[in-house]
């Protein structure tokens, strides 16, 4: 391959080419972290009106460094994997309190802080500093499954370091920042995971796989574990003019975030069988009981199946980790799209506004 070549068809297409996405309208480092890890499990599209908010919200560092967890769970609400939001806040802080504010421009300094793995610290070192540094993610290693060939497992975390020692040898040392969004960008637009369009693609000349027609063939991936089910009641218990919500734990699935009551339990309740558990475990008296909705909700290792029921409540306390709300302190808290499907269900039955 004419690895110069390769670089000036690639950042070209790139530069006449790249959508108008408003994290490239910045070289703030702190900005474009936000939005790589925004952008990880979740489309562009989606992520775009988050990201505005989300910067509207917490304009710099120190903005989000100093906020409460609540609030940006709050911000980062519907967005999911919330994870990702504590893990960048943390690392923000650490930012603030051992570099003063800077975000650290080499690796081994950028990758110490907490949720910055080997991708992350690459994109923000590439397209903020322009440091030459490798950028790999799935894209990328598709991308380049086909140019060079590669036919080793990329679902095998060994096979990761193949690929960035593959951009490091690729990489252009004048324009890191288009070369690594670029490789992104064929991924998204051009390199697709199923019927590639080698046609339209500007550096199908240096691509092995299209010379040898193999391209559909790779990359070579094993297959994810089969996602498993769980099924769930969520109740929304009213008592007076308040509804019943819980907190998650402060670890773990969704974690720090509100619900209604969510109880493990077996499918196709009757209402009669939800106000016994429900009674049972709340140890109150649970009635009334009426189904609003069966709903699936799919993460990336397990799905939810939840049925979702309304009742009332007489006497009731509420146990430790819950408390009563109305409707309009409800709205105001983090609440992640489970709870969002159950509440659109009850503004469906007249029940919320």
């Amino acid at each position: 391959m004419n690895i110069q070549q390769f670089q000036h068809d690639l950042i070209t297409w790139f530069k006449e080419e790249k959508r108008d996405l408003p994290w490239r309208q910045t070289a703030d480092p702190y900005r474009i972290w936000v939005s790589e890890i925004m952008l990880q499990q979740t489309r562009v599209d989606t992520v775009i009106p988050f990201y505005n908010r989300f910067l509207e919200k917490f304009p710099t560092l120190e903005a989000l460094a100093g906020a409460e967890e609540q609030e940006i769970l709050k911000a980062w609400e519907g967005l999911g994997y919330y994870s990702r939001v504590r893990n960048l806040q943390a690392g923000v802080r650490e930012v603030s309190e051992q570099y003063g504010g800077t975000v650290p421009d080499t690796r081994k300094d950028i990758s110490a802080l907490k949720g910055v793995g080997p991708y992350t610290a690459g994109a923000v070192l590439s397209i903020a500093y322009g440091v030459p540094e490798h950028a790999v993610d799935g894209n990328v290693m598709r991308v380049l499954s086909r140019i060079l060939l590669i036919e080793e497992d990329i679902a095998k975390p060994k096979t990761r370091k193949r690929f960035e020692e593959a951009v490091m040898q690729l990489i252009s040392h004048e324009d890191p920042s288009s070369f690594n969004q670029g490789l992104m960008e064929l991924g998204a637009l051009i390199c697709t995971p199923t019927t590639p369009k080698c046609l339209l693609c500007p550096v199908r000349e240096h691509c092995a796989a299209f010379h040898e027609g193999r391209q559909n063939e790779l990359p070579v991936k094993t297959k994810a574990k089969k996602n498993k089910s769980v099924s769930f009641l969520m109740a929304a218990i009213r008592q007076e003019d308040k509804f019943l919500v819980e907190q998650r734990p402060a670890q773990g699935l969704l974690a720090g975030m509100w619900q209604f009551p969510l109880l493990e339990a077996k499918a196709d309740l009757l209402p009669a069988e939800a106000e016994e558990i429900l009674t049972a475990v709340l140890k109150g008296d649970v009635d009334q009981a009426e189904k609003v909705i069966s709903f699936k909700h799919i993460f990336s290792h397990i799905t939810w199946e939840v049925e979702g029921f309304i009742a009332g409540g007489k006497n009731m306390e509420a146990p430790n980790g819950m408390r009563w709300v109305t409707v309009r302190e409800m709205h105001e808290l983090p609440m992640a799209n489970p709870m969002k499907k159950m509440i659109e269900a009850l503004k469906v039955r007249g029940v919320l506004e």
